[in-house]
């Protein structure tokens, strides 16, 4: 009992120092919560809410309309996970992110090298122009793409069959086969301009200096790219690659668009199959169901918030080693 209570009063001290650091750290930082005020309040109501609610959204079924009463328990887990045209989805969704990445990153990563050239004239124009395509919507891009391929679509074919490449003409958006790449192809030039912006803002950040000791030392071009800014850009491309990554795992308007997971099914990813059962009748159910769709949506979420987790881990290791390494 003595010993306790000789433990208990050596621990308030430390524990008001704690309370009066906190508190002068809340006290000299309180106006910077408030500004956070505006963002929490549509972060809460859109984003936290529905995430709560539709786990419990998920053992109904439900059309969208009242209150959920049919109580289905795991049933729409079971369907999902037994459903082919699901994992059908989820394998175009992982075929669109694994061909999309590393084209898309490495054509940013030598548009970046060439556009911070500082000899380069007018970077600033070529800058706004491989950028602009990312200010507009996907889903008019996808309208006009669309247009000009059902417009454009038999000179491209005829000028293929004229050199050879192809023996007949190509349905770009309704063959089975060709629908995805379409797609692909599309969704590479349209978010190009971000990671172009990004790798931009790494390689800016190397210090200039580095690369005028490596050139003193004899590196050529190709040595100053390998030793000076590949090791410098890892922590910087780590973040950007996974940002590709999660953002190509959540691709829709492009596919909604262009072609509405068709022909066949054959371009359908995992968020248009949710859009299918959650707001449409599906051709293989009679009404919506926003109960499957939310325990569709969960599995994909579940597969998101591993790859964030994966993300902040591995900048931290990245982080923790560039610390050794300096000091």
């Amino acid at each position: 009992m003595a010993q306790s209570a000789l433990l208990r009063e050596q621990a308030r001290p430390a524990n008001r120092a704690h309370e009066s650091r906190t508190m002068r750290f809340v006290r000299r930082h309180g106006w910077s919560y408030l500004f956070l005020v505006p963002m929490l309040a549509l972060v809460v109501p859109f984003v936290i809410y529905p995430l709560v609610a539709s786990v419990e959204i998920t053992l109904f079924n439900w059309d969208g309309i009242g209150h959920p009463t049919e109580y289905v328990g795991i049933e729409n887990f079971v369907r999902v996970a037994h459903d082919p045209l699901f994992w059908s989805a989820f394998k175009h969704t992982f075929e669109y992110a694994a061909v999309l990445v590393p084209v898309q990153l490495t054509l940013a990563l030598i548009l970046a090298l060439v556009l911070n050239n500082p000899h380069l004239r007018g970077a600033t124009v070529y800058r706004a122009i491989y950028f602009s395509p990312v200010v507009t919507s996907a889903a008019l891009v996808g309208i006009v793409v669309s247009l000009l391929l059902t417009s454009l679509g038999q000179p491209i074919n005829q000028e293929l069959m004229r050199l050879g490449l192809i023996q007949q003409p190509i349905d770009w958006l309704g063959s089975a086969v060709f629908a995805l790449p379409t797609i692909i192809v599309v969704g590479i030039w349209h978010t190009l301009g971000y990671n172009l912006v990004y790798f931009l803002a790494g390689l800016q950040s190397i210090p200039k200096d580095l690369y005028e000791a490596a050139a003193v030392d004899g590196a050529n071009a190709w040595h100053r790219f390998w030793d000076v800014t590949v090791p410098l850009l890892r922590e910087v491309g780590a973040v950007i690659l996974f940002l590709a990554i999660l953002g190509s795992l959540q691709v829709f308007d492009l596919v909604l668009v262009m072609t509405g997971g068709g022909p066949y099914y054959a371009s359908e990813v995992v968020s248009t199959y949710i859009y299918h059962f959650a707001f449409t009748a599906a051709s293989v159910q009679s009404q919506a169901n926003v109960g499957y769709a939310s325990a569709a949506a969960f599995f994909m979420g579940v597969l998101v918030m591993g790859l964030t987790g994966l993300q902040l881990l591995a900048v931290a290791l990245m982080r923790r080693r560039r610390t050794e390494i300096i000091g």
